[in-house]
């Protein structure tokens, strides 16, 4: 019997064998990899130096972008060098930091889009009352809290996951270290601590998930009882960028992790891996950016200043 402690490394799954194929995928996640880099770095620079986006809004909008930045660089770029150098290796070190800074990554996430759903539920149905809920001492209260609550669910799966003996060797069926495949590779009597605390996870993103339709079950009676429709069209503006994103996170999110073993497959589990993992840090800058007047003011300024310095 094997533990995972002998290990010096573990093997990804390869998207293909072909040197053609594989440079073609090493292609495609470059181009995402930069336009997630582009896209987030924008807007996180135009918030930073616009004083006029010195709001709750997008402050938590700020930390999103940092939390998408991190998720997609835990990933991707070793999916990209394993791919261009022809191998499938991770060490057992990068295995570890894999899983803990992904799921640091995205538990602070889920927490930071539950305290925007708050946000808007405050700034749409208690106007008044905003600028005392959602003071800055109050945000950053808030943010240090998702980003904290992701840190200690991180820690304590990756811990917990590394602690169980291997039985099945060192081959995870993913292009990243991944929890539930790695748990494939345990013990069949080992992995119970880990379900158990998987269970109290999902628990408590449950409630979070609770929270986040109730807030927009309010939110949307206020809105449609709004007489004006250029009101209405505001409030819209301002909640569906978030509830877009949302929606993205979670419902490939959960696919991920709860669809029944009965349909899961490699090539399938390979599939929405980058769709959960890849898509929402690349497609979240453009979702929020769409419509919103502010962010692309921000941006063409930002693009301009740089012009002017360079001539």
């Amino acid at each position: 019997m094997s533990n995972s402690s002998s290990f010096n490394e573990f093997l990804l799954l390869a998207f293909t064998d072909t040197r053609e194929l594989q440079l073609l995928h090493f292609s495609l996640f470059l181009g995402i990899y930069l336009a997630a880099l582009l896209g987030n770095g924008l807007i996180i620079t135009a918030i930073a130096c616009d004083h006029h986006l010195h709001t709750p809004m997008y402050f938590f909008l700020l930390n999103l972008s940092l939390l998408d930045l991190g998720s997609i660089s835990t990933t991707v770029p070793k999916s990209m060098a394993n791919s261009l150098s022809n191998t499938r290796a991770i060490s057992y070190s990068g295995c570890v930091a894999q899983v803990f800074f992904f799921f640091f990554f995205c538990s602070a996430e889920y927490c930071l889009l539950t305290v925007m759903a708050y946000d808007r539920y405050v700034a749409i149905c208690k106007p008044l009352h905003y600028g005392t809920l959602m003071g800055s001492r109050a945000c950053m209260k808030m943010a240090a809290a998702a980003w904290a609550s992701g840190f200690v669910n991180a820690l304590l799966h990756t811990a917990n996951t590394f602690s169980i003996p291997l039985c099945q060797g060192n081959t995870v069926d993913q292009f990243f270290c991944e929890i539930p495949q790695i748990l494939k590779l345990s013990c069949a009597d080992s992995y119970l601590r880990e379900v158990e605390l998987l269970v109290v996870t999902a628990c408590l993103f449950f409630g979070c998930f609770v929270f986040i339709v109730v807030s927009y079950v309010q939110i949307f009676t206020v809105v449609l009882r709004i007489p004006s429709e250029q009101g209405r069209h505001k409030a819209f503006s301002m909640c569906l960028p978030h509830l877009a994103v949302v929606s993205l996170f979670l419902s490939t999110g959960m696919f991920a992790y709860l669809k029944l073993p009965s349909i899961s497959s490699p090539a399938l589990d390979l599939v929405v891996a980058v769709l959960y993992s890849v898509v929402p840090p690349t497609l979240n800058p453009l979702i929020y950016s769409m419509r919103n007047k502010e962010i692309q003011e921000a941006v063409r300024k930002l693009f301009q200043l740089v012009l002017v310095q360079q001539q």
